[in-house]
């Protein structure tokens, strides 16, 4: 076998089918849309008493690298994720499986796709540096080796560790599905956290640039305070000092290819997990042994052809789509719970007991705010559940589906976003809080329209499960005004925004089922 050549056209074929998506579009845009805050001075990285650099060819490479790599690190994970579940899907893992091919070959071929796939994302970010070189620039010299070095040994290690990382959740079935996704961002956020506070030389590069420019700073101000942030819309820097670019010394460049090994290493790890797939581990259990075809098994099945009649089908009766609406809202809650192991419902119904049993308003917005992650990949089911079990013939073709069907599923999210959080709720109610009250019901309608809105657009569970998380821990957790949809910040949006909100995401859901049916 060819290996070389197995190689790239695996890659290649990942590659195409993964940059035609509209998930790999919209990720560009967004890291575009990062550049332009860059370019528009709403992006900063602020070094002691209110310094950033001068916007030289080092510092907007620099910049703009260390941006790209802390977004494309966590969004790209999400665009590249279930390249080895698209093969069990499509039948394609069980030709491959057939073949010669070694375990990690076929990892390190996946990893290699993936980083092929996020590297073509900093390539475009590269070109878009050049156009804020040009468009501002506060220094008249230009070095492309300066403005691009930054993506080459900062970024591209963070590329294939993401693309390492991603192959890994896939072959480990704990980290397969939702729980992985959800279970990435707090490694994400916790791989930050450390760089940023503990000095640990995470991979991002932060540490990295936080000593360069430190080391260019003291010596204009000596008595310049040790901080150092990345900034979206905060702290803007008040004063300037020239920073003329990263000293690449061995040690450094040696720590940068340190994590292209980790990658390699974590790829090589993937093959521990993947077992070809392999019936027998995929079920969690021994496939159950083929049957042979044996003369009575076909006499059977020829006497149940010969015995086959015609179907004549009849019209439905006028009284046959009275169904009623509260036990279809049940039936697809039902469906959202089934297979809920039994710690599920201790640990929700904990949560409710401690937001009934609290004595004051923080500590039950803080179970509130538990309450309303535990139930994220049961809402991330909703609207693509009839693509991920292939049901869509099933349901679509019912009477009047979207009008009930659809309806059913909101409102039936909306129903475990009241249970869950009921325990804040009826104490709301018991104070006579209104706007708080009112609060709470804006958040429980908003999270089942956004989840619904997600999954019938995407066909997927990823797009909700990144953004919500993101969202949760950006809005409600650290109490974010505008973004706390919960209502627990003091300086939180009105609660009709979420309202509104909530309103014309279910809007956008049922355009988006309309489209999917064929009405539009």
């Amino acid at each position: 076998m060819n290996h070389a050549h197995v190689l790239y056209h695996m890659v290649r074929a990942d590659f195409l089918e993964r940059v035609r998506r509209y998930s790999f579009l919209l990720t560009l845009a967004g890291a575009l849309y990062l550049a332009y805050g860059v370019i528009t001075e709403k992006v900063w990285v602020v070094l002691g008493n209110g310094y950033r650099g001068v916007y030289n060819s080092a510092w907007i490479g620099a910049l703009m690298a260390i941006c790209c790599s802390t977004f494309l690190s966590l969004a790209g994970f999400y665009v590249v994720k279930n390249s080895v579940q698209r093969d069990r899907d499509t039948r394609v893992g069980q030709i491959l499986a057939a073949t010669p091919m070694r375990k990690t070959f076929y990892t390190l071929a996946k990893a290699i796709s993936n980083f092929a796939v996020l590297a073509a994302m900093l390539a475009v970010l590269m070109v878009a540096a050049l156009v804020m070189q040009w468009l501002h620039s506060e220094a008249n010299q230009f070095s492309l080796w300066k403005l691009w070095a930054p993506f080459v040994l900062l970024s591209l290690p963070v590329m294939a560790l993401t693309a390492a990382v991603t192959v890994l959740f896939e072959t480990i079935p704990l980290l397969r599905g939702g729980f992985g996704n959800v279970a990435y961002f707090f490694m994400w956020t916790t791989g930050l956290a450390l760089g940023a506070q503990a000095g640990i030389a995470e991979p991002m590069g932060m540490q990295v640039l936080f000593r360069s420019t430190r080391a260019a700073l003291l010596q204009v101000d000596p008595n310049v305070r040790d901080s150092f942030s990345l900034t979206i819309g905060g702290e803007r820097a008040v004063q300037r000092f020239l920073w003329t670019g990263f000293d690449w010394t061995v040690p450094i460049v040696l720590s940068r290819l340190l994590w292209v090994g980790v990658a390699v290493a974590l790829a090589l790890v993937a093959s521990v997990f993947f077992h070809r797939f392999d019936p027998a581990y995929e079920q969690g259990r021994k496939a159950p042994a083929s049957r042979p075809a044996n003369s009575e098994v076909n006499e059977t099945q020829s006497t149940v052809a010969d015995n086959v009649s015609p179907a004549h089908l009849t019209p439905l009766a006028g009284n046959r789509g009275r169904l009623r609406f509260a036990h279809l809202v049940g039936s697809e809650l039902r469906l959202m719970l089934k297979g809920q192991r039994w710690w599920w419902y201790a640990g929700a119904a904990g949560m409710l007991i401690g937001s009934l049993a609290s004595p004051t308003a923080d500590e039950r917005a803080n179970w509130l705010i538990a309450a309303w992650v535990w139930p994220v990949l049961i809402w991330s089911q909703v609207g693509s559940r009839e693509t991920r079990f292939a049901t869509q013939s099933l349901v679509f073709s019912s009477e009047r589906s979207l009008q009930r069907q659809l309806p059913a599923l909101w409102a039936a999210g909306v129903l475990l976003a009241i249970m869950t959080g009921a325990g804040v709720g009826v104490r709301l109610l018991l104070s006579g809080d209104r706007n708080g009250l009112l609060a709470w019901l804006a958040g429980a309608l908003f999270i089942p329209s956004f989840a619904l809105a997600s999954g019938v657009w995407s066909r997927s569970s990823k797009l909700f499960e990144a953004l919500y998380t993101v969202w949760w821990y950006v809005g409600p957790l650290h109490h974010t005004a505008g973004l706390d949809f919960m209502g627990i910040s003091r300086a939180s949006a009105s609660p009709g925004v979420y309202l509104v909100a909530a309103a014309g995401l279910l809007a956008a859901a049922y355009m988006g089922r309309r489209v999917r049916l064929g009405y539009a």
